[in-house]
């Protein structure tokens, strides 16, 4: 994608029934093995971009483009950028192994008032992941304002395709936090705090991710870093930090 190139616009389809056994989401879902990659892979970045997040954007760019930088040296890895805003706009990139033009795409969006739209972000990443594997989904933001059973299913639905969500949750937001949690736990990812103060920390666990998402855990084991290793962590032992 060129980053001239307006990102496609996503729609969410009907929603379907959330009435299905979550907890039988979960043990299917620990029973699908772990992406082992072969030095290439698919990773999904997605953004909210709602008038709350605004205090905090530019911090928050600031660690993604180091994410990114770290993509652009790993090498193998195609990224897309996904972000919603505004009254109903969610837009996603192409797949891009060059990160430059997402970095200045990102950086380039402002911050619009309206709801969060999380379904879509999820429903996209299985519409892609049916097209060709994705390999592990970030999402970046401090609100949930939707339906968590829905969801939920679509979170379990990830991880029974082997596509984990990693969600940074900026600020405390009690409901936020225990919806984010539990997209994580379905799909086999992991949840960590967006703090400022961790500023450092985050860059490198979003490095983690990329690693994950081009080599699976055995990339992670092999490159050894306190990162890394917290991540397996996670990945293993479901707990969130």
């Amino acid at each position: 994608m060129s980053d001239k190139k307006t990102p496609a616009r996503i729609d969410d389809p009907a929603p379907r029934s959330a009435s299905g056994d979550i907890e039988a989401f979960v043990r299917q879902a620990r029973a699908v093995g772990a992406v082992t990659g072969k030095g290439q892979g698919r990773l999904v970045l997605a953004l909210d971009a709602t008038m709350s997040r605004q205090p905090t954007w530019d911090l928050a760019c600031s660690l993604q483009a180091e994410m990114f930088d770290a993509v652009g040296k790993a090498g193998g890895l195609k990224v897309q950028l996904i972000y919603f805003r505004g009254l109903d706009e969610c837009r996603a990139s192409g797949f891009v192994t060059d990160t430059g033009g997402l970095k200045r795409l990102m950086t380039s969006i402002e911050c619009r008032g309206g709801h969060t739209q999380i379904g879509k972000v999820l429903s996209h990443a299985l519409k892609e992941t049916a097209r060709e594997k994705v390999n592990a989904l970030i999402y970046i933001g401090d609100a949930m304002e939707e339906k968590i059973d829905d969801l939920s299913v679509k979170a379990g639905n990830l991880g029974l395709h082997g596509v984990p969500v990693f969600v940074f949750q900026e600020g405390y937001d009690p409901a936020a936090e225990s919806a984010f949690k539990e997209i994580a736990r379905l799909s086999k990812g992991a949840w960590f705090r967006f703090d400022r103060n961790a500023a450092a920390t985050l860059a490198k666990l979003l490095s983690a991710v990329a690693v994950f998402a081009t080599g699976g855990l055995k990339a992670l084991e092999a490159r050894g870093r306190p990162e890394d290793r917290l991540m397996i962590e996670h990945l293993r032992g479901g707990r969130s930090q």
